[in-house]
């Protein structure tokens, strides 16, 4: 991925890099205010909240209860949905 970027962006692989993990810890940060972020064309980033709820392991049987949970959802856009079809 990083080779990418820097080859279309034309740009050191050490920029590219830092690029990339500037975009990542961008988007990591919007969700863990709470918030949703938007990457036009290409989709959206949430948080939801996943219940509380049993699991019972298939090989012993034993019912596990999983925790509540904040889970990432990512909602592709138009740009992205377009491009693959």
């Amino acid at each position: 991925m990083i080779e990418h970027i820097a080859s279309q962006a034309d740009i050191s692989k050490a920029a590219a890099a830092r690029a990339l993990e500037a975009l990542v810890g961008g988007i990591q940060a919007g969700l863990k205010q709470g918030g949703s972020v938007t990457v036009t064309g290409f989709g959206t980033f949430s948080v939801t909240r996943r219940k509380a709820r049993a699991w019972r392991n298939p090989r012993t049987g034993a019912e596990v209860r999983i925790k509540a949970a904040k889970v990432p959802r990512f909602r592709p856009g138009k740009g992205l949905k377009d491009y693959l079809n």
